[in-house]
């Protein structure tokens, strides 16, 4: 199976993960709309939707640049709507966009917690739902998050137990919408990297981790295209684990997704 000819709706898509998914699936001839709130150059983070649409026509999909604030729900609507016009329905669902800020509680802004709960938890919510009648219409329908696996270890939340329950938000939306819509046929799944992954949002976060041991978003645009190319009725439910989604697939060669191959790598946060 490939993406030619599907719908997908990709989250914080102007950069890092959320382009790369959008990318593969262009390669196969698929339409992707791009909700993301940046339409001019920011002075730190590369791109913008604009920019987005063109590298995924250039791969050969047909693209649909929104602007659009996740946490606004008419925007949202708007951006459903303007999909559904221009392509016909929609068949994906990619909820990639994500805040993220690594302080403990006393560091912790309410500012801070509010835009992770609204764009990580909330928005999720909020797209999944208003995408729901038209991937039910769908012929193999698949909601993919970006989240990790649900875990209880304090190790994931004593630092930083304001991102770690939003993003675990998101997790459990995966978990009680899988069951919701098992019988209905919609696929909803999370995948969550085995390493560091070399993004713009890595690099906000200062000299923590240093590219080198990263690999690159193309291993994650990967397997998320093995998910969403597997019949939604047979794969829903999971938190995937890109690595291990390319290596049932076959591959064997993760030193060309390596930043810089040979470097020790970085493992991911959540995973033990």
């Amino acid at each position: 199976m490939t993406l030619e000819g599907k719908t997908l709706m990709v989250t914080g898509g102007s950069r890092g993960i959320g382009l790369a998914i959008a990318r593969r699936a262009a390669r196969d001839g698929a339409n992707v709309a791009i909700l993301a709130k940046t339409t001019e150059p920011h002075p730190r983070l590369p791109g913008t939707i604009y920019t987005a649409a063109a590298e995924i026509e250039a791969d050969g999909g047909r693209a649909l640049p929104l602007a659009t604030d996740l946490r606004d729900e008419a925007q949202v609507e708007a951006a459903v709507a303007a999909t559904v016009a221009e392509f016909g329905g929609i068949d994906i669902l990619v909820n990639n966009a994500s805040a993220i800020f690594l302080g403990g509680t006393l560091a912790t802004p309410m500012k801070r917690f509010d835009l992770m709960f609204s764009v990580n938890v909330r928005a999720t919510y909020l797209c999944t739902r208003l995408c729901l009648s038209h991937l039910l219409a769908a012929a193999n329908p698949h909601v993919l998050n970006l989240s990790p696996p649900l875990s209880l270890s304090p190790r994931w939340f004593k630092d930083h137990v304001a991102y770690t329950m939003a993003k675990y938000g998101m997790s459990m939306c995966v978990l009680g919408m899988a069951e919701e819509f098992r019988e209905q046929g919609v696929a909803v799944n999370a995948l969550w990297p085995r390493t560091a992954i070399a993004t713009a949002a890595l690099a906000m976060l200062g000299d923590a981790v240093s590219p080198r041991h990263c690999r690159t978003p193309e291993i994650v645009a990967d397997a998320a295209h093995r998910i969403l190319t597997r019949p939604s009725r047979e794969l829903t439910g999971r938190f995937l684990i890109d690595e291990e989604v390319l290596a049932e697939a076959g591959v064997t060669d993760f030193d060309r997704y390596a930043v810089e191959p040979g470097a020790p790598l970085i493992p991911d946060f959540f995973l033990d």
